[in-house]
């Protein structure tokens, strides 16, 4: 099976275009609210339902350049805060990945618009999955923005636990932050804030709590392997890891010159990639 870098240009491009003619909608922000959980959204665009997760430790913020771009194509897109980051709030402990998907799937239920697609960067393709197998009625399809590999060193899992070590020196973080989430050239300064530390690491025990196992399919909705060319988590021998395990469900685009990072480093090139393969499933069901 050939791997498809990032191309599509044609599709990719007249998808954008096509898109700028559509109302993007103001930027605003909403409070969605169940039981002890309180979850802050940033909502823009109208068109299909997108939901962006960020990746452990990290506030959805990092999608601001890309959530704009994909609203101007044409999307509803929702940042919703993972618990305990800006205005989100909710249980820390005594907590699994099955809690984070039904945050997220309260905030898809609350919309009232339909299945959404899921994008997880990195941790949060883990919540993505988990969310499309909790709640499958809630997702058409998932995009997994540099998802690790089935396996991965986990020396890799500390170093994203230093990175976002503000008790260590600054010069000290960087070069964490440049060996688990940079190309060679990009600038890992601008990660420097943006990081919460026990978030993180509610986070990481919730998803020690699930078996991989248990969210690894993602259901049975579309898959887009968004995979960043130089990420360590996912080495060129794993490339195709997704695909032969679950076939057609699942397309492999590659972006060049990004690592685990991805969304700081390519935003353009997430941008084209997402709105290309969202726009390739066809409208969503109304519900």
């Amino acid at each position: 099976m050939s791997v498809r870098s990032l191309i599509l240009p044609a599709l990719a491009a007249s998808v954008l275009m096509g898109g700028l003619a559509a109302a993007e909608g103001e930027r605003s922000r909403h409070m969605v609210r169940y039981d002890n959980v309180e979850i802050d959204v940033i909502a823009e665009g109208k068109g299909p339902l997108l939901v962006l997760l960020p990746s452990r430790g990290r506030d959805s913020e990092d999608y601001g350049e890309v959530a704009a771009d994909l609203a101007k194509a044409g999307f509803r897109v929702l940042r919703p805060q993972p618990r305990g980051m800006l205005g989100s709030k909710g249980p820390l402990t005594d907590i699994t990945l099955h809690d984070l998907a039904r945050d997220v799937a309260t905030v898809i239920e609350r919309e009232n618009v339909g299945p959404a697609v899921i994008v997880g960067h990195a941790y949060g393709n883990w919540v993505a999955r988990m969310t499309a197998v909790d709640h499958p009625k809630l997702v058409r399809g998932v995009v997994l923005a540099a998802a690790a590999a089935k396996k991965y060193p986990p020396e890799l899992s500390i170093l994203v636990t230093k990175s976002g070590d503000m008790s260590l020196p600054k010069e000290e973080r960087l070069g964490y932050m440049q060996k688990a989430f940079f190309a060679p050239g990009h600038d890992p300064s601008v990660w420097l804030e943006g990081w919460w530390p026990e978030a993180s690491e509610a986070q990481r025990v919730a998803a020690s709590k699930v078996k991989q196992s248990d969210w690894w399919s993602a259901g049975t909705v579309p898959l887009l392997d968004l995979q960043a060319e130089l990420d360590p988590f996912k080495p060129a021998s794993t490339r195709n890891e997704l695909k032969d395990e679950f076939g057609d469900r699942v397309t492999i685009m590659v972006v060049p010159n990004a690592s685990h990072a991805l969304l700081p480093e390519e935003p353009e090139a997430v941008t084209k990639a997402i709105a290309a393969w969202v726009k390739s499933l066809g409208p969503p069901a109304v519900q």
